[in-house]
């Protein structure tokens, strides 16, 4: 398996720290840095940034969340079956993680001068749409659960989701691009889950655990075999003045668009 300019298979090193992207070295194209952390039942993790916002994602476990001056405790089985909870709090805010079980962590992070009162996303109050039903005998289905971005976040200068995939299906559908960066970061229901990442002209392998990175202007349609579901984490970086809103279709493939 290959690691360069838009995908990787990094693993966690021995602090159990994970590193996707980080802006001064490691994919500097998607202006975020992100991490996943795995902690053991009783680990403490304590995240803050003068400079970056930040969004806390509980990918699967249980843990207790701590930030200015507020506590909420969380719970996910696993990233399949169950929704993810969200913390999305301004630079300058600290974040304290206890877990209470074996559990996995994810931290994006960019720069942000604004100040905004810290928002934490349930199940309860996050947006879940589901896509494609009634189109292309049902391959193209896929619940879409955005934490934020930018109608109900618009201080904010990413966006963060997740999107769940049944087993045999297409997601990015008809294939699409926008300018503005982005990441996936990918988990199956099963470790020995497997898929495919279209960038374009080059294909790539998904694995439990992969990610990729997306540069602008790259059509990004993905898929994941029979007999494995998959979710992945998609966080975009907003230019400055230029927020996503809005995905541009391949022109061979937009008939789709009205013949699926």
């Amino acid at each position: 398996m290959r690691s360069n300019e838009e995908f990787g298979y990094p693993g966690f090193d021995e602090n159990g720290v994970m590193r996707l992207t980080d802006q001064a070295d490691r994919y500097p194209g998607m202006l975020q840095d992100i991490a996943v952390y795995r902690l053991r039942a009783g680990e403490p993790l304590e995240l803050k940034s003068c400079e970056e916002e930040m969004a806390v994602l509980l990918i699967e476990g249980a843990a207790r969340y701590a930030w200015d001056g507020r506590e909420r405790e969380a719970s996910r089985a696993n990233p399949i079956d169950e929704p993810g909870w969200c913390l999305h709090v301004c630079a300058g805010t600290p974040v304290w993680i206890l877990a209470r079980k074996d559990s996995e962590i994810l931290v994006q992070k960019t720069q942000n001068a604004r100040e905004f009162a810290p928002v934490f996303y349930t199940p309860e109050n996050t947006r879940r749409e589901t896509f494609g039903l009634g189109q292309f005998e049902g391959k193209a289905q896929r619940t879409v659960s955005t934490f934020f971005d930018v109608e109900n976040a618009p201080y904010s200068n990413m966006v963060m989701g997740e999107i769940l995939i049944p087993q045999g299906g297409w997601s990015s559908y008809p294939p699409h691009e926008h300018p503005q960066p982005e990441v996936y970061y990918y988990r199956f229901r099963h470790p020995n889950g497997f898929g495919a990442c279209f960038l374009s002209d080059s294909v790539y392998k998904i694995q439990d655990r992969s990610f990729a990175a997306v540069p602008g202007g790259k059509y990004h349609p993905q898929v994941n075999a029979p007999g494995y579901a998959m979710m992945y984490v998609w966080m975009i970086r907003h230019f400055d003045g230029y927020p996503w809103t809005e995905r541009n279709f391949q022109p061979e493939h937009a008939w789709l668009l009205e013949n699926g």
